[in-house]
């Protein structure tokens, strides 16, 4: 069965001055403010695109890789995975780091570092993301 999950934004004003709500709608937890210097400079407590990006890569990313390890007989205990997206202004976003952590009993680094792998280049949101140059670093314990 297919879900569909829906955002929306309401942009008031230029782009340099102006500035926005997105909301989510389907979850409805709320709105959160964004603009273009929350974006391009400091945060400010508004939120940006590549944030939004990376709260869904980092999300996305965690859930295959748990997948992928309990199908594999080796479920996780935890796991932990942060998500840098860099957006360069005038030129879009460069590069998503991922950097997970994981405590995966009965699993070697090695075994864990290719898991990782096979989730970053097969979790639906990387796949969304394949113009984006994506990077993984790889901590276990």
């Amino acid at each position: 069965m297919a879900t569909t999950r829906t955002a929306h934004t309401v942009w008031e004003g230029e782009l340099l001055k102006g500035s926005g709500t997105v909301t989510f709608d389907s979850s409805g937890i709320g709105s959160q403010a964004v603009s273009w210097p929350s974006r391009a400079e400091q945060a400010n407590g508004k939120t940006s695109p590549e944030e939004l990006i990376a709260a869904a890569h980092s999300s996305c990313f965690s859930m295959a890789l748990s997948h992928g390890l309990t199908g594999a007989g080796t479920p996780p205990t935890r796991l932990e995975t942060k998500a840098d997206v860099t957006f360069q202004p005038g030129e879009g976003i460069t590069g998503i780091h991922l950097t997970v952590r994981g405590e995966v009993p009965g699993l070697d680094a090695e075994g864990f570092a290719a898991a990782a792998e096979d989730a970053k280049k097969n979790c639906p949101v990387s796949q969304a993301l394949t113009g984006t140059t994506i990077t993984l670093t790889v901590e276990q314990g």
